[in-house]
């Protein structure tokens, strides 16, 4: 689907060709700065330097924009829809018996990969840990690894879109393994809904694995496996996750954002079911979409569900996108790829193909997670969700995984975490937590006048393994451990 943008508030919502889909709603904004960031909360500013891992300004440089985060009632008054802070989520996965033990992250390294960045990106997270009470994560770079990326431009609709990514991708992998490092690598080439900007993204990858510089890689991006020119263009990019797999790094990847269909090049949607690459190989996990249901001091009022906002009124206002619209978390079987040794326990699920997701995090977007963000002048806090969301907490996750390997288990990281997913599937102390509530269909315009509905009928969550959120979520109390000890 071609890039479509509308204004909200000052900030936009984003339904881009082959991107994960990212809603960003200011909830707050401000265009005055105030004072330093108190305490220790002020993430050092990030000095970009291409081709490099780049050093930062001391804290005292710095000039920081905030407000106020926004708390669950406000939120559900001023869109209907809820948002979580990370203390919400953390209690809802169970990570404080982590916490306490001192396994947070530490150790680890964290890649986040986006096309541009953001420009403000190292004073936003130093805000977001300083208001919501989180450490800075004791390394954070900024590597373009391809190529430099071109100045931030606030009028162009892309860089403003990857922005938002960068900020929702670099704030939740912090939120769940606070004391991980990170790295950002950024590109210079957005991808597009034919496979443009894929070769740069992967090459940047190649690059932190064959440097070392990483233990999992969370990716946000990904495109309908028909989209892109050849099966043998995808075997040609896949070489970066033989690689990472030989290296023991962990790849991750979005599910994406459509339900069972996904963008065309020419656009609008698939009236046929489709999966996306490179959520759908068999090197990658592939992270769905839950949604949950919070109080706000994180503990559930019902188990959590499969992310599906096709019908949600709510938020169809705050994108200005149609009701309905397929806002669902991706799942389905390739076209690509035979069914991986590892998914033969759940042969009955996904047949001779390979199926996706593998598991699956919070996504929804009526139950979205707070962000701060002031790349576009202004300070400004506001809900994000989408599959970009699930990825990178699983990314803080797997990190903590590795921290438990090395220092509790003495071994090195965990490197393709597939085949204990679905042994863990099977243990009932491995932590997988099932998702039996929800499905895969979504409903959407298709043209010309855009006036007529087609429905897409997806898959259904239900016990088990299923292609709508994979294995399920996770206990992290539990599953940690458990992952560690399997991989």
């Amino acid at each position: 689907m071609r890039a479509q943008l509308r204004e909200l508030n000052g900030t936009r919502a984003a339904a881009a060709a082959g991107s994960v889909l990212l809603i960003v709603v200011a909830l707050a904004a401000s265009e005055v700065a105030a004072a330093p960031a108190r305490g220790s909360g002020s993430a050092a500013a990030v000095h970009r330097l291409p081709g490099g891992i780049l050093g930062a300004a001391p804290p005292q440089a710095q000039k920081q924009l905030r407000l106020t985060p926004p708390t669950l009632a406000q939120c559900l008054k001023a869109t209907g829809d809820a948002c979580y802070s990370p203390s919400q989520l953390q209690h809802a996965y169970d990570l404080g018996p982590l916490y306490a033990q001192g396994f947070d992250g530490r150790g680890s390294t964290i890649v986040i990969v986006d096309p541009f960045g953001s420009p403000t990106i190292g004073h936003d997270l130093g805000v977001f840990d300083s208001e919501l009470g989180l450490p800075n994560p004791p390394a954070f770079r900024v590597l373009q690894p391809v190529g430099p990326v071109p100045p931030f431009d606030p009028n162009n609709p892309e860089m403003v879109e990857k922005a938002g990514e960068t900020t929702l991708d670099v704030e939740w992998s912090h939120a769940v393994a606070p004391k991980a490092n990170i790295l950002l690598v950024e590109t210079a080439t957005k991808e597009t809904a034919s496979g443009g900007g894929f070769p740069q993204m992967l090459a940047a990858e190649t690059y932190v694995i064959d440097h070392n510089l990483g233990d999992v890689i969370s990716q946000s991006f990904s495109l309908p496996e028909q989209n892109f020119p050849s099966r043998a263009f995808i075997m040609r990019l896949r070489r970066t996750y033989i690689n990472a797999d030989r290296n023991r790094v962990t790849m991750l990847a979005a599910s994406n954002d459509n339900g069972v269909t996904g963008p065309t090049p020419p656009g609008p949607f698939y009236t046929h079911r489709v999966v996306e690459w490179p959520a759908s190989d068999p090197l990658v996990a592939a992270v769905g979409g839950t949604q949950l249901h919070l109080t706000s001091a994180g503990r559930r009022t019902s188990p959590d569900s499969a992310w599906n906002d096709t019908w949600n009124r709510s938020v169809a206002k705050l994108t200005q996108m149609p009701v309905p619209f397929p806002w669902a978390g991706n799942g389905g079987v390739s076209a690509i790829f035979a069914r991986p040794s590892y998914q033969n326990s759940v042969r009955r699920s996904v047949g001779n193909r390979r199926g996706v997701p593998d598991v699956a995090m919070s996504g929804s977007f009526s139950g979205a997670v707070l962000v701060f963000s002031s790349y576009l002048g202004s300070a400004r806090w506001g809900q994000a969700g989408g599959t970009s969301e699930a990825t990178p907490e699983f990314a803080g996750i797997v990190a903590i995984a590795d921290q438990y390997a090395r220092t509790r288990l003495h071994r090195g990281r965990l490197g393709l975490i597939n085949p204990a997913l679905y042994r863990l599937h099977r243990r009932p102390a491995g932590g997988i937590v099932e998702v039996k509530q929800g499905n895969s269909t979504v409903t959407f315009p298709v043209p010309p006048s855009g006036r007529q509905t087609f429905t897409l009928r997806g898959y259904r969550a239900h016990a088990g393994y299923n292609l709508v959120t994979g294995v399920g979520t996770i206990d992290a109390a539990r599953f940690v451990p458990a992952l560690a000890r399997a991989g």
